[in-house]
């Protein structure tokens, strides 16, 4: 039976022996499944299958640790620290609001960045490497953007991502400095 709330949230169900159930594809799934989702916009809620318990923050939590836990961590020691020693605060109850809108800033920061470099770079010899160098960032952020996806060509490992990002912008420096001497002539 196909289910989602009446304002278009897929409905997941945990169950006691930790699976998740889709109830609009009728399958159960992970938390890679339910990270795929977020990154494709999709929205959804978690719920206890016994006791109907709304329980989407905690598996948005897990969902973090497992990724942070891969290896290349998002969160920098410092804020955990910080993020940490906030509960039990007085401004606790601030927190979540004013983190939900700085993330929002930064998401409307990274769009307005994106579309000025692209425009101050439009039909100039800088305007490849400028194209490359903002889906290296859209790469590097797309934790932050619901709607991306990851690269299908991102290397397995950072040193080899940086060997061949490094690698890249070396071959589009000589060409772009060929490309200036070829002008100057």
């Amino acid at each position: 039976m196909k289910k989602q709330a009446a304002d278009g949230i897929v409905i997941v169900k945990k169950y006691a022996n930790r699976r998740l159930y889709n109830t609009e594809t009728s399958s159960y799934i992970t938390l890679d499944h339910l990270a795929a989702m977020i990154r494709a916009g999709r929205d959804f809620k978690v719920v206890d299958a016994k006791t109907d318990e709304d329980i989407t923050h905690n598996v948005l939590t897990q969902i973090i640790m497992e990724e942070e836990s891969r290896g290349e961590t998002m969160l920098p020691v410092n804020f955990l620290r910080q993020l940490i020693s906030m509960y039990g605060d007085s401004m606790q109850a601030m927190v979540p609001g004013y983190l939900e809108a700085s993330m929002d800033s930064f998401r409307r920061n990274q769009e307005q960045f994106k579309s000025a470099v692209e425009g101050a770079f439009a039909n100039t010899p800088f305007a490849d490497m400028a194209k490359r160098n903002l889906a290296m960032f859209e790469a590097a952020t797309q934790g932050f953007k619901p709607g991306a996806a990851a690269p299908a060509s991102a290397p397995a490992t950072p040193a080899a991502s940086k060997d061949a990002e490094m690698a890249a912008l070396k071959a589009e420096l000589a060409a772009l400095k060929d490309k200036i001497e070829k002008l100057g002539e």
